[in-house]
């Protein structure tokens, strides 16, 4: 019987920089995808994929203002009392999008539990809103706030308020630094453990300078 010759293209292909180079791809599109989450995409029973954690670009923001859909929205709350962000005004704000199902969300929280501990003291405030269905979330909702000990005020951002705050990008989690007269400073795609809390701090730092 002939001996089937190997195709010598296709011994040369995978070379050693090749394969290292295919890892490392394969690498940070697995980190990319642990960072952010899809807020349009039901729970998911599997790994979600979306692009990594990034800041908006500098100065994007620089003249920008909560519409008053945002603002003067009563949405429901954790606790019982609707939360409208205009109750906020004189105080520096982080209003942060979230969704109990989002890994990168989870990972968050507790992040924000202890910035909100470090800074309360200093006029800021923090809001997380989910992105879920308030009714078949609600208990769902509840029971991780309790779970992770969430100080900060919680509830559910409505349609048009998520709408009008992510205006068009629909990655969560989503955290917008506003300053005490409205403006908003900053916004920060997805999280990263090791860059997202000290840019967040330095958000919060710039943002009480101006007093």
């Amino acid at each position: 019987m002939a001996l089937k010759k190997e195709n010598p293209r296709a011994i040369k292909f995978w070379t050693p920089l090749r394969v290292v180079s295919t890892l490392i791809v394969l690498g940070l599109l697995a980190a990319f995808g642990a960072s952010s989450c899809n807020s349009n995409d039901p729970a998911p029973s599997g790994p979600t994929t979306s692009r990594p954690s990034t800041s908006a670009p500098a100065g994007s923001e620089a003249a920008q203002f909560l519409p008053p859909v945002v603002l003067d929205t009563a949405m429901k709350s954790v606790n019982g009392q609707p939360i409208k962000l205009s109750n906020y005004s004189g105080k520096v704000l982080v209003l942060n999008l979230w969704a109990t199902w989002c890994g990168p969300c989870r990972n968050e929280i507790p992040e924000l539990v202890r910035l909100y501990h470090d800074y309360r003291d200093r006029g800021v405030e923090i809001v997380g809103l989910t992105t879920e269905d308030p009714i078949a979330s609600e208990q769902s909702v509840q029971q991780f706030v309790r779970n992770y000990n969430v100080s900060y005020h919680g509830g559910w951002a409505t349609r048009d308020v998520a709408i009008a705050l992510m205006q068009g990008e629909g990655r969560i989690p989503q955290s917008f630094i506003i300053t005490r007269d409205g403006r908003l400073m900053k916004r920060i795609f997805g999280f990263h453990p090791q860059r997202t809390p000290p840019e967040l701090k330095q958000a919060l730092e710039d943002a009480l300078v101006e007093g």
